[in-house]
């Protein structure tokens, strides 16, 4: 049998919208950190309002992605301005249906139209590149952690976005201890 095609809608974040995207995200990655962390950017100057958003099955939230403000940080302590895609997140029972991958599309346009030149995720390496994403040590890009070179990768959301780019990933205090 056939399942109903749903009809999903990805929008900007609404502040009502705030204690569902909490539970969203605390029951994808089964704990609080991440929902934590996205109330936390919320009330920080790297949160950009249109690139917070959420996917909606008859105007029910499942899904949401995240959008910071980060910046690439080189040894002569020059700042380049870049986005961090995190967290996304999407309800258990609606996983594994392209949600996921509609938000970051949708997030990924949304910041081009922004004007935006790149993209950084410490996220699965066999996921994110569908979208583009490849290691950041291509442009001599680092994490500040501790993390395989193949999970932290780097997208060019304009032709040369990293062109000359390199150094160091500073991200916001708010991801401190998440």
């Amino acid at each position: 049998m056939r399942q109903p095609t749903m009809h999903i809608t990805i929008r900007q974040e609404r502040i009502n919208d705030q204690a569902e995207v909490y539970e969203i995200n605390t029951l994808a990655f089964g704990q609080e950190n991440e929902a934590i962390l996205v109330d936390r950017l919320r009330k920080s100057p790297s949160f950009i309002p249109e690139l917070s958003l959420v996917a909606t099955i008859d105007d029910q939230p499942t899904g949401h992605i995240l959008f910071s403000k980060i910046y690439i940080i080189d040894s002569n302590r020059n700042k380049v301005e870049s986005l961090a895609l995190a967290p996304m997140a999407v309800k258990p029972e609606f996983q594994r249906q392209g949600i996921g991958g509609q938000l970051i599309q949708a997030g990924l346009n949304k910041a081009r139209e922004l004007k935006y030149a790149s993209v950084i995720v410490l996220g699965h390496e066999h996921y994110y590149p569908k979208f583009g994403f490849l290691p950041a040590e291509k442009w001599g890009i680092h994490a500040p952690y501790d993390v395989p070179s193949s999970f932290f990768m780097a997208l060019e959301l304009i032709p040369d976005g990293l062109k000359g780019v390199h150094g160091m990933v500073s991200y916001p205090e708010e991801f401190d201890g998440v």
